[in-house]
């Protein structure tokens, strides 16, 4: 799977929900109000670490993109 393939979504108790997802420019990050902002690698990495670390209490799931039929 390439990560143009799939999307990350970080969820808070709060059931709060971030998405990040890889395009063609580079990574987006969609916020819970639905603001998008670009990210960088690094970024991407900072964001979700902690979890996977068990440094913080937001789960996150990876799921395959949508494909769009034309």
């Amino acid at each position: 799977m390439k990560n143009t393939e799939c999307v990350i979504y970080a969820k808070s108790k709060n059931k709060i929900v971030q998405t990040i997802y890889k395009t063609k420019k580079g990574w987006m990050q969609k916020s819970a109000k639905g603001n998008f902002f670009p990210m960088t690698a690094e970024q991407v990495l900072s964001h979700i670490l902690p979890p996977l670390a068990g440094k913080s209490k937001a789960i996150l799931e990876v799921k395959p993109k949508k494909i769009k039929k034309k």
